[in-house]
């Protein structure tokens, strides 16, 4: 044997080994955390809305009923049932746009653990 050479050259790969397990298992603790972190801001904003959101619509089934009255009380001298097909309109349509507003919300990626997802993605990219 050349005495130059080491004569086993496994301590360098264990160590290697052991110091890639060490950082593999820092970047997935790494990551749960985040993980953590953006399912509290989650929750906190799934709350949040939950509460309006009721709130909302008591206040609107209230509004809706005193004001759809007080136009059937008013109209239906001069329009007759013509004024409840009017209202009947008027309600789906409003219902159609709320829907499409709180899908338009839904779609914004509020709710989809962006941040996470972003370095998860770099994390493969890196790894492959």
């Amino acid at each position: 044997m050349n005495p130059q050479q080491p004569k086993h050259s496994s301590p360098g790969l264990v160590s290697g080994l052991v110091s890639t397990a060490k950082n593999m298992f820092a970047l997935v603790i790494s990551r749960i955390e985040l993980a953590a972190l953006e399912f509290s801001e989650i929750g906190a904003h799934l709350l949040k809305l939950f509460l309006v959101c009721a709130l909302s619509i008591v206040a609107l089934w209230f509004a809706l009923a005193f004001w759809s009255a007080l136009v059937v009380v008013l109209a239906w001298e001069s329009m007759g049932w013509k004024i409840l097909v009017i209202l009947g309109a008027f309600f789906t349509l409003l219902a159609l746009g709320s829907a499409l507003y709180v899908r338009s919300v839904l779609r914004q990626g509020r709710l989809g653990l962006p941040v996470t997802m972003a370095e998860l993605r770099k994390d493969r990219d890196a790894l492959l």
